[in-house]
C-alpha cells in the first residue's frame, strides 16, 4: 500500500469552507468544493475553480468576511 503525505492543516479543510491562498492574494477568496486526499478544489472568487496539493500549499481558513 502506498503511503500518501497529508499536510495536517489539510485534514483540517472541509468542502463549503472559505479559504485563502497564502501567497496569490490576487485569487481573492475561495470557497473549497471538494477534498480528495491532499487534492483540494478551490472555487476562487476571481480565478474560478482550481485545484490545490495540499500537501505544497497550506491554504488559510478564513471566515467570509475576511
Amino acid at each position: 500500500m502506498e503511503r500518501v503525505a497529508v499536510s495536517e492543516r489539510s485534514l483540517l479543510i472541509v468542502p463549503g469552507m472559505f479559504v485563502r491562498h497564502p501567497t496569490e492574494h490576487r485569487l481573492g477568496l475561495g470557497r473549497v468544493q471538494t477534498v480528495v486526499g491532499s487534492k483540494i478544489t478551490v472555487n476562487f472568487e476571481n480565478a474560478g475553480k482550481i485545484i490545490i496539493n495540499g500537501d505544497v500549499i497550506e491554504l488559510q481558513i478564513v471566515s467570509p468576511n475576511e
